[in-house]
This record gives structure tokens, sequence and C-alpha cells, in this order.
């Protein structure tokens, strides 16, 4: 099971009833967030999930509401006695931005590993239960969407133990993706486990014009969370200047990729009622959801 929730769904500036875009999600209560504009912890606690077993750190882009809220955070969850190492990822420029950020917060009691997306992309970080890749999108500044895939564990197959001669009292320690040395030869997880199953699929895009590349990568989600920044199409001009997308184009990318369900977020200031729009993306896609304060999910695998 994969736990999402968005924590605000406002661009550009915080408003008194729209925190500003971010989405938390955890499995196994180890916890990814994406963007972390001022304001993020306090939709953390909020939502009550904790804020020391965050590992991941995703950026989308380094505008001001995505992104000033990271020295706070850290900062608290350094104060929760977090030790482990946390994983950092952005576009590039991410360790000039880290370190300007961390000007205000000199010390903190664990390590920060940062990784910057390569002009390619990033194939396939993983961690854990999580794998995270990333491309590319079109804004004003160099900025990237994600896709988060959540392994599945592996069937435990008691013949194939058997078959391979491994004893009963390794079993355990296989089943759990240990290796183990049996009289000089290397056990493997893949002895005694069945096939891949398929998995959980969540991706994430804010601040971009809709672009072919996105289609693919997108493709098969569980869930596509995706901004909505003008609700009327008539606001087309404005989001080809701005490089933003309307309701309309959001959910042409989530038909074209199959995706199973769209929430639109990172609205307009000026959008006072998004819901009044929700027609104009249901038209394209049906399965589309406006985007709320604090909306949770819980994605179970397919049998």
């Amino acid at each position: 099971m994969f736990k999402i929730a968005l924590l605000g769904t406002g661009g550009t500036m915080p408003l008194p009833n729209r925190a500003l875009t971010a989405m938390i999600g955890s499995c196994n209560g180890k916890m990814i967030l994406i963007d972390c504009g001022e304001g993020t912890q306090v939709q953390l606690k909020k939502i009550g999930w904790g804020l020391k077993n965050i590992d991941i750190i995703c950026f989308t882009h380094y505008h001001p509401d995505h992104i000033v809220g990271l020295p706070g955070l850290l900062s608290t969850i350094g104060n929760s006695e977090r030790t482990e190492p946390m994983t950092i990822i952005g576009p590039k420029g991410l360790h000039e931005i880290i370190k300007g950020l961390m000007v205000i917060v000199p010390y903190l009691p664990y390590k920060l590993n940062l990784i910057e997306i390569p002009e390619e992309g990033l194939n396939s970080f993983c961690h854990g239960r999580y794998c995270i890749s990333s491309i590319y999108v079109d804004h004003s500044v160099t900025c990237a969407a994600y896709s988060i895939g959540v392994k599945r564990n592996r069937i435990f197959d008691p013949q194939k133990a058997v078959k391979n001669n491994i004893p009963v009292e390794f079993w355990n320690k296989l089943q759990k993706g240990n290796t183990v040395n049996l009289e000089g030869k290397t056990i493997t997880p893949d002895m005694v486990l069945g096939d891949e199953r398929k998995g959980l699929k969540v991706c994430y895009c804010t601040d971009s014009r809709p672009t072919l590349g996105l289609v693919d990568f997108v493709q098969d989600s569980d869930l596509f969370i995706c901004e909505g920044m003008y609700g009327d199409n008539d606001n087309l001009e404005k989001a080809l200047k701005n490089k933003h997308m309307l309701f309309s184009e959001a959910a042409h990318i989530a038909k074209e990729g199959k995706v199973k369900e769209l929430w639109l977020t990172h609205f307009s200031p000026a959008l006072n009622n998004p819901e009044e729009y929700i027609d104009v993306a249901k038209e394209i896609f049906d399965n589309t959801v406006v985007g709320k304060e604090l909306m949770k999910k819980e994605l179970k695998f397919s049998k």
C-alpha cells in the first residue's frame, strides 16, 4: 500500500485558504516529499504522518514557492533526533541551492546526500521500496517531473528453495531480501522468490507546458498529479507566456498516457474556485479530481 497526500494546491504564493503545492507519500512508514515551499512543515503536522521518517525530498525546480520551506523543515527533523542520512534530489544547480539555503541551518545531526538530475533525466534511483525517475519538462526555469514507483514484495516459493537445496533456517533471511553464504556458496533471494509482481506508479508534474515526453513518462500511472494553473481555456495565451498548463491540457496528457486517475493542483492565486472548471477537464478525462488541502488516498497493489 502507498499512501499519498496533497499538502497544498497553491501556485506562486500561499493564500489564507490554500497552502503551496507539495506532495507526501508513505510506504511502510518511510516517506518521500516532493517540493517544500513556505509552510510545508505546518501542513505536514496537520496530516499527522510525522516528519522524522522523511527519507527523500525531491524538488521540481527552485522557484521560492517550491523550496524556501526546506531549511525550517530540515531543522525540525534534526530536532526529532534523526541521525539517518536523507536524500535530496533536484534539477541541475541543486548543490548551489542547498548550500545557500543551509547558511541559516549550519548544523544537522544527519547527512544530506544530494543527487542532481543529469541532462538525460534521472533513471531509477532506488531506496527501499521506492524507485524514482524523472524527466526535464518545459518551464521558465529548469524543471523536472517525477515518477515514483513502489516495488511489490515477491512471493516466497518453497519449491524453489527445496529444489536449490537451501536449508529451512535460511529461508526467512532470503525472503527478506538478504544474501547468505552456505558452505562457501553465495545464496541469493532470487533462488527462493517468485516472479516480479506489478507495483504502483505515481507521477507528479507542476510548472510546465505539455510535452511529448511527458505522455510517455506518465504512461499507465495509478495516479497522475499535475498542475492546472488555469481552468479557463481562454487563458491559453497566459499559460503559454508563463509556461504553465490549462486544466484541459493536463487532462489530455492523462488521457493519452492512459493513467487511472488525475489530480489537478498548483492553481493560480486568481483562480478562486477551481471546481467551477472541473467539467473542462472531465470532458476530456473523466476520472479527474480537483485537488484540495490535505486530500489523501491509499493506493493498493492489484491482485
